[in-house]
């Protein structure tokens, strides 16, 4: 009885582990921007089919992006403290099936988004796969210190895929909310990686605190986080949503001001991290206020 419950526990162990490949919070967040694009896209009610069959495949090939961004970066996670836990570095999973593991929930994905949902989708989110796990993870990451601006398109591209997964089309309003998560992305990274420059900076990896120094990192943040609240209006300016969704991302964008400022006037210890938290609400309440809004409207 002992042995099988063993098993069992071994088995419940693996199956976390791999879902820990997939990133699954950062996974949830893009899934949230998707939906907010699937509902601004259309009038009324989504299309059950291209709306289920979207968010699933544009899910897994996100989970095999993140699981590929494992596979490359296993000798980095190993040296980094963050990182060395996970599956590859503390040898619960084998590389080999790490790679068959993304290559398979991949595939599915695009199956799924070609045949059920339409091309466009599809291939939209294989470019995004591809610049985020080959682009970046593997060239521009350890390239140039605007990795993260450069490749940060990847990761920005959610609304869009959702908006043509029920559509079928590409639209200036969905590139706009593109716009906003690309302008987002860096002070979100950048205020992680002021935490864990010396991480980082073991690693070789190039990334803005480490090649320019904290301070001209923390005034990139500062600077970027008053293009986003400047980016964030443009919604209300052009329509897509009203006054809720101006006044709640006003307030949202000068939290993150706030927090920026405070970073690099007057730091403590943990500015860094909570400045990186904010973010991560922030994007999902300024989504959030989207849906809100527009559901208010009609």
């Amino acid at each position: 009885m002992s042995k099988t419950l063993t098993v069992a526990a071994q088995e419940k162990a693996l199956w976390r582990s791999y879902l820990s490949l997939t990133k699954p919070k950062v996974v949830a967040l893009m899934l949230l921007t998707a939906v907010v694009g699937m509902c601004l896209a259309v009038p009324g009610t989504l299309p059950v089919q291209n709306t289920v069959l979207g968010l699933v495949g544009i899910g897994l090939m996100a989970g095999s992006a993140a699981a590929f961004n494992h596979l490359i970066d296993q000798r980095i996670d190993a040296i980094m403290a963050r990182t060395y836990k996970r599956p590859l570095p503390s040898g619960e999973i084998k590389a080999s099936h790490v790679f068959g593991f993304a290559v398979t929930i991949g595939a599915v994905g695009f199956t799924i988004l070609y045949f059920g949902v339409n091309g466009l989708t599809a291939w939209l989110t294989f470019a995004s796969l591809l610049g985020y796990a080959v682009v970046y993870t593997m060239y521009l990451k350890r390239a140039t210190p605007q990795n993260i601006v450069i490749a940060g398109i990847a990761g920005a591209m959610p609304p869009l895929l959702g908006w043509t997964a029920v559509s079928g089309e590409l639209h200036a309003n969905a590139w706009l909310l593109v716009m906003i998560i690309f302008i987002w992305t860096p002070p979100h990274f950048w205020a992680l990686a002021i935490h864990r420059k010396d991480d980082y900076a073991k690693a070789d990896i190039p990334m803005l605190p480490v090649t320019h120094g904290v301070e001209y990192t923390k005034t990139s943040i500062l600077l970027y986080t008053i293009l986003l609240a400047l980016v964030c209006l443009l919604p209300a300016l052009v329509g897509m949503a009203g006054t809720l969704y101006w006044i709640g991302s006003t307030i949202l964008s000068f939290g993150f001001i706030a927090h920026a400022w405070k970073l690099k006037f007057n730091a403590q210890e943990k500015s860094a991290i909570e400045t990186f938290k904010f973010s991560i609400y922030h994007l999902m309440f300024l989504f959030l206020l989207l849906l809100a809004d527009h559901y208010l409207l009609v």
